[in-house]
């Protein structure tokens, strides 16, 4: 069916027959329906323990707790290439159930695209992938999961994360099938622009869970590591966030056409080889799926098809596109402008440390590491300008602005950031930039809503409610976005006064993390439905007395034979205490990790915050799929009654 989809839209707009191309829709939905029975069939199996499937036997077990059973179907790669054609299969019903204000022709292109890229995963699950392959003389009992696998975070994580990277290819095919008709103007900015904030939402709150999941179940305390797998979904995060202020500039000035196009085509170019990196076994990382070559070989070549195929029409259509409207260089489409330079080039960065040592090895055989201290000395140069144009950009007029103007409207923001930054030295310790850092964020957190306040209170205190609620949705939901990236600054910069302890504890030992003590009361073995474990019951105490009581547990999973700490984590107003415990010696000692982490949780409060500003955003009616707003008729009489 996705071959059809491929084909016969296409033919159809070649040839101009309206009826061809109106079948692209109904396929689409019938494609959906197909994949979705499929996946609830593999759903079905791992509920049930079905150890006549391979897939189950490998990642199940009939101990399993029932939500880990669910997550466990996408706990492996033929079930998350099942899920990634799924949700690929729920966007393109969207776009045939949901787009109908679209022009028929770019509907039915856009889909022809989707079903380009569905029909090459599904050849490459039918192929390399068979979620659905038997034995013939099945198991009483299967392997199980991956303990580290066996946590609340992956049932909420990796949906998310497909969402948005799935996600970037409705950019993609919206990117081509304007290419493929010729068409590109602000009209297709509004249609493309709604799609671009689903997939970022999703990509937001997927990389934040993904961050959570792994600061309290790896058991190390930290929430980023540069992993490869890690920048694989930074990439197209950073794309996805200057499309999206790049769609703005298209839709209001008709301006940076072929940048925006090509920015469509790069952001779920990203993506791609994201899927190339953790798929194909070329990294060895906690998030990476397969090992097999085989499975390698064939995503480069669907990412050299699509991708190659991508820039080749790109670059055939892109000199028949005109320029689009003149603005000057101070104004809020040029800090827009910058914004995207930023962007771009922090992705350029991080892809350049994330492949160069992959590349080197190919080419040379030479191994070597790229990590923190390489993205730290590039990656942060080029964040800190670009967190101090965001307020200052959404206070320039459009077109031609006033840079001493803004900055009058941003000084409230300034003398925050200055008081925070201020503020925060009285915390010692601390290196000098975590300092500078949390004023900057103070400043980017005022600096959002400086711009929506003027814009509020124009009209004078009286006048207030009624030009709030007369604001567009949007106006809301970017101060709220570009605030959230302020609260996650926050949390990030503060980590450079929290403490870390590593020593060993027994029970009645107590010690001294930042301005709270740990005293661990009991070390007991506990059994689990498929784990064993040594859980030490520690109070938290402040003066004396106890305000929280955490239990780590070190676990082990018999099928498995493998290890996992749980971490102990109690949430102290917007910081958390967190110990992971290991080695337990006869149920007499362990080896314990204290940290005190003063601002973590706005880490991922601000993510929430982001995800909120998109949806809020979404919720526009002027945004949401690209449907104009009716205007409002004015009071008073019509100019022909006045006449």
């Amino acid at each position: 069916m996705a071959i059809v989809n491929a084909i016969v839209p296409l033919y159809g707009h070649y040839v101009r027959d309206s009826r061809l191309m109106a079948v692209a829709p109904s396929v689409a939905l019938a494609g959906f329906a197909f994949v979705a029975y499929s996946f609830a069939a593999l759903t079905y199996a791992h509920v049930v323990s079905d150890f006549s499937l391979v897939n189950v036997i490998e990642n199940s077990a009939s101990s399993k707790p029932l939500i880990y059973k669910i997550t466990g179907v996408w706990g492996n790669h033929e079930g998350s290439m099942l899920l990634w054609v799924l949700i690929l299969a729920i966007f393109s019903a969207a776009v045939a159930g949901a787009s109908r204000g679209m022009p028929a022709d770019l509907r039915s292109l856009v889909l022809c695209v989707q079903s380009w890229i569905a029909a090459a995963f599904l050849l490459f699950i039918l192929l390399t992938s068979d979620p659905f392959a038997r034995i013939a003389q099945a198991p009483i009992e299967g392997q199980d999961l991956n303990p580290l696998l066996q946590d609340m975070g992956l049932a909420i994580h990796p949906p998310l994360l497909y969402l948005g990277y799935v996600g970037f290819s409705m950019t993609f095919s919206f990117a081509a099938a304007a290419l493929i008709a010729g068409r590109i103007d602000a009209a297709w900015a509004r249609f493309v622009r709604p799609w671009t904030l689903i997939a970022w939402i999703f990509l937001t709150l997927g990389i934040a869970m993904g961050s959570y999941w792994a600061y309290y179940t790896l058991g190390w305390g930290g929430f980023w590591f540069w992993d490869p797998v890690e920048n694989a979904s930074l990439m197209p995060w950073l794309a996805g966030t200057a499309l999206l202020h790049s769609a703005v500039v298209m839709e209001k000035r008709e301006a940076l056409k072929i940048w925006t196009v090509f920015l469509a085509i790069l952001a779920f170019s990203l993506s791609l080889v994201g899927t190339f990196l953790v798929r194909s076994g070329v990294l060895t990382s906690v998030h990476a799926f397969a090992t097999d070559p085989t499975r390698g070989i064939f995503i480069l070549l669907i990412l050299v098809f699509f991708i190659g195929g991508s820039l080749a029409l790109f670059a055939w259509r892109a000199g028949e596109l005109k320029p689009g409207g003149i603005f000057a260089p101070v104004s809020r489409e040029g800090a827009l402008v910058l914004n995207n330079l930023l962007l771009t080039v922090s992705c350029a960065t991080v892809f350049t440390g994330t492949l160069y040592p992959l590349a080197l090895e190919a080419v040379t055989g030479q191994k070597i590491s790229v990590g923190a201290p390489f993205f730290n000395a590039t990656f942060v140069p080029l964040a800190i300008p670009l967190f101090f144009v965001m307020p200052l950009g959404q206070s320039l007029a459009w077109k031609r602005g006033d840079l001493l103007g803004a900055a009058q409207r941003v000084v409230i923001a300034m003398a925050s950031g200055l008081l925070g930054l201020l503020g925060f030295a009285a915390w010692k310790g601390a290196p000098v930039l975590s300092y500078c850092l949390c004023g900057l964020a103070i400043y980017v957190i005022v600096g959002s809503f400086v711009d929506l306040g003027r814009r509020v209170f124009a009209g004078g205190v009286g006048n207030a409610w009624a030009r709030g609620t007369g604001l567009p949705r949007s106006a809301y939901g970017t101060a709220f976005a570009h605030a959230g990236v302020g609260i996650s600054l926050l949390g990030l910069a503060a980590s450079g006064w929290g403490q870390e302890h590593i020593l060993t504890m027994k029970p009645g030992d107590s010690a001294q993390i930042g301005p709270y003590t740990a005293v661990v009361e009991s070390l007991a073995p506990v059994n689990g439905p498929n784990f064993t474990a040594a859980v030490a019951r520690t109070a938290i105490k402040q003066s004396g007395a106890t305000i929280a009581t955490i239990e780590p547990a070190a676990r082990f999973y018999p099928v498995r034979k493998m290890n996992r700490a749980e971490a102990g984590i109690a949430t102290i107003g917007v910081g958390q205490l967190y110990m992971s415990i290991s080695n337990p010696a006869g149920g007499n000692s362990v080896d314990v990790r204290l940290y005190w982490k003063p601002l973590v949780t706005l880490i991922w409060i601000g993510a929430l915050i982001m995800g909120f500003g998109g949806a809020l955003s979404l919720s526009d009616r002027r945004l949401r799929f690209g449907i104009a707003s009716r205007a409002r008729r004015p009071a008073g009489p019509t100019p022909q009654a006045a006449e």
